[in-house]
């Protein structure tokens, strides 16, 4: 029966309705089935020889004794604490010092040497200085820390750290002896007037005139804040003088050689002028200004303060005295004050002596004379 295009109600047979999906579905389903076996060999065929490749190995003897599967409830499995979670062993913060840290990046000057220095010097061996802190603020600092800078710079700029910290600590140790200056700035520009004699030779042969490469001002200038801040280079001990490898001044075989440092050889006094009593390692600030002495228009013999042989000899000679009572100097009197005339003819220094104080009973003999003028410096 065929529906008739003006009734809603009537239906089409079964017969005439579309029959392609169920094609479509076939062919898909055919597709896969053929890729689905073809991957499935090929499977196959990889874990055979796998097998094939690996049994024989696992075969061995006591192979599989090195496989095991973890029990986490083995009485054995206990979790070690570690260093800083142990009673006893720990405070706050202990732990960073567990930690593995980056090992430092080298800086300009670490790691290189001369071939000319020694093997370093034992400190247990010579005599070491003291820290000297120059924590003054301003001015003083300022300035104490451009002069030693500058010495670092102009006399080690190339050498590695230890021979740029042993510069300062030499520096240091002349601010220390009562032979020098007492200031940083004083020591560093000491005979910097004269043309030669010159206690640094950057101060006297021109060197000032160049300019400083800031890479390596930067480096003085830490080594140098370092030892402003009490940092002391031990195997130096006490020296004051150094010289380089390529010269050989008069008065190296007078002074007692410490070693060798990078590109310099290190000497410290000997006899009394070297003893660490000697040295006070104490600052008191007035530094003058960072700069070179106006320089001299007459050339004068190297006077004793700047020759290290005359100062040793001075040292010497004055402890030899002090041993044997020699140059004990008398016991000087005070020089009498000057009255004006009023109180002169009123009795002048009679009037102070204290001659009619009133007799007091149960006085201590060390304490009689109490109140009397002293004409005379005591023993």
């Amino acid at each position: 029966m065929t529906a008739s295009p003006s009734c809603p109600d009537t239906f089409e047979p079964e017969a005439e309705r579309p029959g392609d999906f169920a094609a479509v579905f076939t062919r898909k389903g055919g597709m896969t089935g053929r890729s689905g076996s073809l991957l499935d060999k090929r499977w196959s065929l990889g874990v055979t020889a796998l097998a094939v490749v690996a049994l024989p190995a696992f075969a061995a003897q006591g192979t599989w004794d090195r496989f095991s599967i973890g029990n986490a409830v083995a009485a054995d499995a206990a979790v070690q604490p570690m260093p800083f979670e142990q009673a006893g062993a720990s405070f706050p913060g202990s732990a960073f010092y567990y930690l593995q840290l980056d090992p430092p990046v080298p800086q300009i000057g670490e790691g290189i040497h001369s071939d000319a220095e020694d093997a370093p010097n034992d400190p247990a061996g010579i005599p070491v200085a003291r820290a000297m802190r120059i924590d003054n603020s301003g001015v003083d600092r300022t300035r104490a820390e451009q002069c030693l800078t500058a010495a670092i710079y102009y006399e080690a700029a190339s050498e590695p750290d230890s021979g740029q910290r042993a510069v300062a600590q030499v520096v240091l140790n002349r601010v220390a002896h009562p032979a020098y200056p007492k200031t940083v700035c004083g020591v560093v520009y000491q005979g910097s007037e004269r043309s030669t004699g010159c206690q640094f030779s950057f101060t006297c042969d021109g060197s000032l005139a160049r300019r400083p490469v800031a890479l390596f001002w930067d480096r003085a200038r830490a080594v140098a804040r370092a030892a402003l801040a009490g940092y002391v280079y031990a195997p130096v001990g006490l020296a004051t003088h150094y010289h380089t490898v390529q010269v050989h001044p008069y008065w190296a075989a007078s002074l007692d050689y410490l070693g060798t440092i990078g590109a310099h050889r290190f000497y410290a006094f000997q006899g009394a002028a070297g003893r660490p009593a000697t040295f006070r390692f104490a600052y008191f600030g007035g530094e003058p200004l960072p700069a070179p002495h106006p320089r001299a228009t007459v050339e004068t013999p190297l006077p004793a303060t700047l020759d290290p042989v005359a100062i040793e000899r001075a040292f010497a000679a004055a402890d030899q005295g002090t041993r044997t009572g020699a140059a004990t100097p008398p016991p000087a009197a005070f020089a009498q004050p000057r009255y004006s005339d009023d109180v002169k003819a009123r009795g002048g220094d009679t009037l102070y002596q204290a001659r009619n104080l009133p007799e007091t009973q149960g006085i201590k003999a060390e304490y009689a004379n109490s109140g009397r003028w002293l004409t005379q410096q005591a023993d």
